[in-house]
């Protein structure tokens, strides 16, 4: 982690735009505005840069502003036969990094906390703060980059991230089953992008190259009778976190309509998910790293990672 004055005119402005005094959080697409609490009516709101610095194909790895439309980086990338792992529902790229929101084929693409390998934050004092690293070789200390990830801007705020990127599957199918277990479908595939369950319904998404795609579907239908679908269903307003094991059973702990995205543990509900009682060891150590990162309290205050 180096904190330095910074270079680059677009981050040392939103820096003194941030300042060193009084309460203040950013505000994005608006998309995830209320996860994780109100924000206190008297914090000052700051806009972010935006745009692509960097993107190398060939390395696989992009430099965006957090202010980026998470839209537009996915056009970008999709140029060159790429993605990521950020999702692909709106707002921007600092807005889904701070929350912790993976896609809905994260099966299949990975977290978004492993594919943030680098941020670029303002921090409590002011400064714009540098933590994690293009190449992994080059990363000592704390890991900045998954302690930011989900945070909800406690910590720091966003400014610019490095991330891995993906290539696009030369093709992708959703096929849809009826009275069959979702785990089934999971383990009979190689490698799913994504297997959905609403507690009667099952959709898997199968991807790659054509030949392997038609013998995936081959073995699948010795579990299920399968019909091809034009995607997922539609998710419903609430995301809930639970363990792989508990989504998988989703209908034990949700009164109302689900799709449960198994071997993840993202349930999406017509109900939102009740606060959780937090470790009392974990929630020591997330006061502790609060006060540490923020010991004014002034970043994004009202938030918690926690609710």
């Amino acid at each position: 982690m180096s904190t330095l004055a910074s270079t680059d005119v677009a981050l040392a402005g939103f820096a003194a735009e941030v300042g060193t005094e009084g309460p203040v959080a950013v505000r994005g697409g608006g998309t995830r505005w209320n996860l994780g609490g109100v924000l206190t009516e008297n914090a000052r709101l700051v806009e972010v840069p935006s745009g692509i610095v960097d993107y190398q194909p060939a390395e696989m790895i992009v430099t965006v502003r957090a202010g980026t439309n998470t839209a537009d980086l996915h056009a970008s990338l999709a140029e060159h036969g790429q993605t990521c792992a950020l999702p692909e529902r709106g707002g921007t790229v600092g807005g889904a990094v701070a929350v912790g929101e993976n896609r809905l084929d994260r099966l299949g693409r990975g977290s978004v906390r492993d594919a943030v390998l680098q941020v670029r934050y303002v921090s409590s004092e002011g400064d714009v703060v540098t933590g994690g690293g293009p190449v992994v070789k080059n990363v000592t200390g704390f890991n900045i980059p998954k302690l930011l990830t989900g945070s909800l801007g406690t910590l720091g705020l966003i400014a610019e991230v490095v991330l891995r990127t993906n290539p696009l599957p030369p093709v992708q199918r959703w096929l849809r089953a009826e009275s069959v277990d979702p785990r089934d479908l999971r383990d009979v595939v190689l490698r799913p992008g994504a297997v959905l369950w609403d507690g009667t319904s099952s959709w898997i998404l199968v991807e790659g190259h054509e030949a392997d795609v038609d013998s995936e579907i081959e073995r699948v239908a010795t579990r299920a009778d399968i019909t091809s679908t034009d995607g997922p269903p539609e998710l419903p307003p609430h995301r809930w976190r639970l363990s792989p094991s508990d989504a998988s059973q989703a209908d034990r702990f949700i009164d109302g309509s689900f799709v449960a995205s198994i071997g993840v543990g993202t349930v999406w509900a017509t109900t939102a998910q009740p606060v959780r009682e937090p470790d009392p060891v974990a929630a020591q150590i997330v006061s502790r790293m609060k006060q540490l990162f923020d010991p004014s309290g002034r970043l994004n205050p009202g938030r918690s990672s926690w609710t």
